[in-house]
């Protein structure tokens, strides 16, 4: 396959690279690109598991990657195609096929609008506190970004101000008075997607600040030692979102890239195995810091 690697001049050059800049590195790229295109199956889906059926998480991240690579879809008629037969069958699949539609240029699916209307008067703006409360913050999220894919209406005034009772003394969001940096990126994003203006979370800055470690990525808590992908892409995002930059930009970049496995994609940590999503999220890091 002709990747047009030439083309991947949205993130820099073929010139030597400071750390923040290696994944512009050709090598390091068709990498990526080799390690996506090879798990893409027949039927025009992806999976990061060679040998497996397709599904619709690893579709579009397969797809994003590309995207943010600027390398043309393989086989995108088959991919298209096996969007729209998908069925699917839960807020995730939902979320994940809409977004790989809107990457491909095509209207999202059928059932998406129906399947918002039934849920936002269902339950959309509360958030139980029984169950893991990350997973409901990530729910109003990918609900909110589909909203707006699709423009049903949701009650902004409600949302906002069950978001904001989750905001702690620290400045982080969660459950039972405790923060963590999944709640907190999930509850921004979704206060982001409401026309909140999220700016004005000055001690939110502050608790990211406090999860960005000085030798390279971000942790879940402070103090914790272990960074990992998603942290780190939730910490940059955060930030990002809130208008401000990493403290270690070039650390956490030479963090990310010791993540990157033989086979082209991106583990968790320094050791691991590669998934379409950790390689999704370290390009995301990669891209947001170089931009700083």
């Amino acid at each position: 396959m002709d990747v047009r690697l030439h083309e991947v001049g949205r993130f820099g050059s073929e010139t030597e690279a400071t750390p923040k800049e290696h994944f512009t590195d050709l090598k390091r790229v068709k990498s990526i690109v080799d390690y996506v295109v090879n798990r893409q199956n027949l039927d025009g889906g992806y999976t990061f598991c060679q040998g497996t059926e397709s599904n619709a998480q690893d579709t579009y991240y397969g797809l994003a990657i590309l995207d943010l690579l600027k390398v043309p879809f393989p086989n995108v008629e088959r991919t298209i195609k096996w969007l729209y037969n998908f069925v699917p069958d839960s807020h995730y699949s939902h979320y994940y096929v809409a977004k790989a539609l809107k990457i491909c240029g095509e209207k999202p699916h059928r059932s998406l609008k129906d399947f918002l209307l039934r849920r936002s008067k269902a339950e959309f703006g509360t958030v139980d506190v029984y169950v893991e409360v990350a997973s409901e913050f990530q729910f109003i999220s990918m609900i909110t970004e589909l909203a707006g894919i699709v423009g049903v209406e949701i009650d902004h005034e409600k949302s906002t101000s069950c978001l904001l009772s989750y905001q702690n003394r620290d400045g982080g969001f969660g459950a039972h008075r405790h923060s963590n940096l999944n709640s907190t990126y999930h509850a921004v994003s979704s206060l982001f997607n409401l026309g909140y203006s999220v700016k004005s979370l000055k001690e939110t800055i502050e608790y990211i600040r406090s999860c960005e470690k000085p030798s390279g990525g971000f942790t879940v808590v402070p103090r914790s030692y272990t960074p990992y992908m998603e942290h780190t892409y939730y910490g940059i995002s955060t930030l990002e979102l809130l208008g401000e930059h990493a403290k270690y930009p070039e650390k956490t970049a030479e963090w990310v890239l010791r993540c990157q496995n033989p086979n082209g994609g991106f583990a968790r940590a320094d050791m691991g195995i590669s998934t379409f999503e950790n390689t999704f999220y370290a390009l995301n890091t990669l891209r947001v810091i170089r931009r700083q």
